[in-house]
């Protein structure tokens, strides 16, 4: 069973669990990294605590939520190895999955209606990396991630 871990700060609670409870029913194992409340709380705490699940390998993919989706993936992509993409319809979310292989996606609870948000989550979870010309793409992010100084080869 796939284990999806999930994060968000205080704006997007309510939307974190309506997410959570969706992918429970859709049959998939949930890590929880909070918040736990609607309480004021910094949202790099828990992209960044999203983002190290997934790239330790302790998740499989990882979704993240603030009010607007844009602060928490800035902060989910500061780990390295993490493709987090803010998503505020099921067709960006279904490509950045086809096409740029995103391992965490970002919502924004501003930004998205519970139903909405469940659709773009739907969306982004069917979809499958293409691998093929995007492959060399994700390679080269990669390759500048490590330090090597001819990604661009």
């Amino acid at each position: 069973m796939e284990v999806i871990a999930i994060g968000s700060d205080h704006a997007a609670f309510e939307l974190k669990e309506n997410i959570r409870e969706f992918l429970i029913e859709s049959g998939y194992n949930v890590k929880d990294l909070g918040t736990d409340s609607s309480r004021s709380v910094d949202y790099p705490d828990f992209g960044i605590a999203v983002g190290e699940c997934v790239a330790k390998g302790k998740c499989d993919r990882g979704i993240v939520i603030c009010g607007t989706g844009i602060g928490i993936s800035i902060s989910a992509n500061k780990v390295k190895g993490i493709r987090a993409a803010s998503c505020s319809d099921p067709y960006s979310a279904r490509l950045a999955r086809e096409h740029n292989n995103a391992n965490v996606l970002a919502l924004g609870a501003r930004i998205v209606a519970p139903e909405y948000a469940r659709i773009i989550v739907k969306a982004w979870l069917d979809a499958q990396f293409l691998e093929g010309r995007h492959q060399k793409r994700i390679q080269k992010i990669a390759r500048y991630e490590s330090g090597d100084p001819n990604w661009k080869q």
